[in-house]
């Protein structure tokens, strides 16, 4: 299944990798960056490159970043959605008190936080379990 340009069964992500936006595979194993996605408390997750050690975070503006240290920034809530994939919302961070998603744009890069809402098909992700 297609998603403005992006197939929605392997989930494709820019992280901020060693100063620079790389991409991001999950769930391919010839792939040589892979994000662990790790349980912190009941429903919430740190996102984190496992070639690089960054942690995926949110600014206050929505925007998304590599951060070496685990901090709050980098705690994001995971809700599975009806159709069975996830979603993630910063835990720290809302805007008018909605609350800001990590979302993709058509080129598979970083969406901004303010721009993202649940019921959007680029903040719908499919984690895919890696051995």
């Amino acid at each position: 299944m297609a998603l403005g340009g992006l197939l929605v069964s392997v989930v494709v992500l820019r992280v901020l990798d060693e100063a620079r936006w790389t991409t991001v595979v999950l769930g391919v194993s010839q792939c040589q960056r892979i994000l662990e996605i790790r349980s912190v408390h009941v429903g919430v997750v740190v996102i984190k490159a496992v070639s690089s050690g960054f942690y995926v975070a949110m600014d206050r503006q929505g925007r998304l970043y590599g951060s070496r240290l685990y901090t709050v920034d980098c705690r994001f809530r995971e809700h599975i959605e009806e159709n069975g994939h996830n979603t993630y919302a910063s835990q720290r961070w809302h805007r008018h008190g909605q609350p800001m998603f990590l979302a993709l744009d058509r080129r598979g890069g970083p969406r901004p936080g303010g721009r993202t809402r649940r019921y959007h098909l680029s903040a719908h992700f499919l984690p895919i379990l890696v051995s």
